[in-house]
C-alpha cells in the first residue's frame, strides 16, 4: 500500500468494525465489542485502555480463575494492567479496548493488517513512553464526565497510559465548518475511530515537486464502529455531519508528549517519562 510519492504517504481507508473485530495502526490495535453475553480476553505487554462510552462490563484482571471480576460503572474509560484481562460489555452495551501490543492476536486478524506489511521507519515505536508511578498493576477507572477539558479547548479530554493517548471528542449536532483543524503530523499515525454519529474525514497529501504523482483530496464518509488510521504528512481533518450525538476517539501511540506537556492529558500525573532524548514523540499540531 505504501506510494511512490516524494511524500511517500500510503493510502487509506475506513474500516467498519462487527462486534469483536480488530483495526490496527503501525503502533496499536482497537478492537470493537458488544454486549451480546461474549467474554472478550485479551493479553498485552503494556497498559490497554477500554472504553465504556454507554453501559458499563464485568472487567477481570489476570489470568482465569485468578481474580473475580469487577463491575465497572459506563461512561468511563478503564486503564488496564499489562498481562491478561477478561471483559464483558454489558448486554446490549458496546465497548472498545486498545492496546499498542496484543500478543494473543493471530497475524492478520486486523482488519487493515496489510496497511502494514512494510513498516514505515518513520514512526516513533510505542516503548519511546512513559511509565506508571502510582497505582501501577491496579484496575483505574476514570469518569469521562468528570474530566474538566482545559479553558480554551472544550472538546479536548485526554488520556494516556503508557504506551498509549487518546481524545475523547464528543458534541452535539453538526461541527461548525468554519472552525475545522486541518493538520499533519511527521512521526506517529492518528487512529480516528467513530463511535456514535457520523463523520467525514477530509484527507489531502501535501503536493510534491513532481506533479504527475499529486492525488486528489478525498472526502471518507464514516459512520458509527468505524476506523480510520491517518498516515504521517497526510493532512485531515474530522467533520461530524447530521443532528445528534457524536463521539469521535483519536488514538496515538506513543502517548502526545507536546499535549501532556502543555497539561492536557488528565491522568498525565500517574506517570513520568521514559525515554531517550532522541526518541521524544512528534510535537507538530492537533
Amino acid at each position: 500500500m505504501t506510494t511512490t510519492t516524494e511524500t511517500g504517504v500510503r493510502e487509506t481507508a475506513v474500516y467498519d468494525l462487527a462486534p469483536g473485530a480488530v483495526a490496527r495502526g503501525q503502533n496499536f490495535f482497537v478492537q470493537w465489542l458488544e454486549g451480546d453475553g461474549k467474554v472478550f480476553e485479551a493479553h498485552s505487554a503494556h497498559e490497554m485502555l477500554l472504553l465504556l462510552p454507554g453501559d458499563g462490563a464485568e472487567v477481570r484482571i489476570g489470568r482465569s480463575g485468578q481474580n473475580a471480576a469487577q463491575t465497572v460503572a459506563g461512561r468511563s474509560v478503564c486503564v488496564l494492567p499489562a498481562g491478561e484481562i477478561a471483559v464483558q460489555p454489558h448486554h446490549g452495551a458496546h465497548a472498545v479496548l486498545i492496546a499498542s501490543s496484543r500478543e494473543d492476536l493471530a497475524p492478520g486478524t486486523a482488519r487493515n493488517d496489510h496497511d502494514y506489511a512494510s513498516p514505515d521507519a518513520r514512526i516513533i515505536g510505542s516503548d519511546a513512553g512513559y511509565r506508571r508511578t502510582r497505582g501501577n498493576g491496579e484496575l483505574q477507572v476514570i469518569a469521562i464526565d468528570g474530566i474538566q477539558p482545559p479553558a480554551d479547548k472544550p472538546r479536548l479530554k485526554m488520556l494516556q497510559t503508557d504506551t498509549l493517548s487518546i481524545n475523547w471528542v464528543e458534541y452535539q449536532d453538526a461541527r461548525d465548518r468554519s472552525k475545522l483543524s486541518p493538520h499533519s503530523h511527521g512521526e506517529f499515525e492518528q487512529g480516528s475511530l467513530a463511535i456514535d454519529g457520523h463523520f467525514v474525514h477530509h484527507l489531502r497529501v501535501q503536493w510534491g515537486a513532481d506533479a504527475n504523482q499529486w492525488r486528489d483530496d478525498q472526502h471518507l464518509e464514516a459512520g458509527p464502529a468505524s476506523m480510520i488510521t491517518v498516515p504521517v504528512q497526510l493532512i485531515h481533518t474530522t467533520e461530524g455531519v447530521g443532528a445528534g450525538r457524536h463521539l469521535l476517539i483519536d488514538v496515538f501511540s506513543p502517548p502526545r508528549k507536546d499535549f501532556i506537556d502543555k497539561g492536557w492529558v488528565a491522568n498525565s500525573a500517574d506517570y513520568t517519562p521514559d525515554y531517550t532524548p532522541d526518541s521524544t514523540p512528534d510535537s507538530t499540531r492537533g
